[in-house]
């Protein structure tokens, strides 16, 4: 009787925490997302930022992290909810996460550039960064991002028998993507893209900062454009936590057998939900037309919804 009992509070007691993780990450990812969403309202409502390069790279960013917090939620959820997806579902949904996760760090980098053109190179900004070769840069972004993740998909259609996806498995990406190829792949593409970003960011913030020093630089933007790129380093290291998160899973889990759960999703917060919020920080808040428009229809909201 008392082992039934104890079974039963056990399996309440499991049933809550559940619950209120999958509350947790709901709540924080519907939060950022409304918070995210408002930028992309003013945006579209806005025909001066249409204009102008470096919104579109923002918006742009805005965007992707929405849809990558919209998969990461959801994957999370049906761990839980269903833990068995068709694969072919699955790869769908591993294939926008994937590649709205490789966008974050390009996106990051394009927008370091373009600050360091704006700065450094302030009589060419208008010639070079128009907004029709911004637009190609993203489309170009999504390309190199979707060519990368499709390798994984045609890896498996090559290692795997066609009913491998029409069966149903954990929606995890080590566990869809479980050959050693696609772990070659995946270790060979994460570090060329890093590299490629860091070297950009790295170059550019010296070059801004060097801009500073010179008589002839605008000294105020010049340091503004040093800390977005400064902040953009920042933001790409909570993304490039995501890359170690397993790796401190096998350290301390073992370590702290008892809180598995708690380090598996203490991790999941810190590294695919924490760092959206960062995106309307860095240009949303510090950037003053952005933050003229919102104050002109948070006005206009009020003054509506009291008449």
């Amino acid at each position: 009787m008392n082992s039934t009992v104890n079974s039963s509070r056990a399996v309440q007691n499991d049933f809550k925490d559940v619950f209120i993780r999958n509350f947790i990450v709901v709540f924080f990812g519907i939060t950022i997302n409304y918070i995210n969403g408002i930028f992309v309202f003013i945006f579209s409502r806005s025909l001066v930022f249409y204009m102008e390069s470096k919104y579109i790279l923002y918006i742009h960013l805005v965007i992707n992290d929405m849809i990558m917090l919209a998969i990461s939620v959801t994957l999370h959820v049906l761990t839980y909810a269903a833990p068995l997806v068709n694969v072919s579902v699955c790869c769908i949904l591993l294939l926008l996460g994937s590649m709205t996760h490789k966008n974050t760090p390009m996106s990051l980098a394009g927008m370091a550039v373009e600050r360091y053109i704006a700065i450094c190179k302030p009589l060419h900004h208008s010639q070079i960064c128009t907004v029709r070769r911004t637009y190609m840069l993203i489309l170009l972004i999504w390309c190199v991002s979707f060519i990368a993740e499709l390798a994984d998909i045609i890896i498996l259609l090559v290692m795997r028998p066609l009913s491998f996806f029409s069966s149903s498995t954990l929606c995890y990406p080590l566990v869809v993507y479980s050959t050693s190829y696609n772990a070659d792949k995946s270790v060979t593409v994460n570090v060329l893209f890093l590299s490629f970003v860091w070297i950009i960011l790295i170059y550019t913030y010296f070059r801004v900062f060097f801009a500073a020093k010179s008589a002839t630089t605008d000294a105020v933007s010049a340091k503004k454009a040093q800390n977005t790129i400064l902040l953009h380093g920042v933001q790409l290291l909570f993304c490039m936590m995501s890359y170690i998160t397993p790796l401190l899973e096998i350290i301390l889990v073992p370590l702290f057998p008892n809180d598995r759960n708690k380090i598996t999703f203490s991790n999941f917060l810190i590294t695919n939900v924490f760092p959206r919020f960062l995106t309307p920080l860095i240009y949303g808040i510090r950037d003053q037309k952005i933050v003229s428009y919102f104050k002109k229809y948070f006005l206009i909201c009020i003054v509506t919804c009291k008449w």
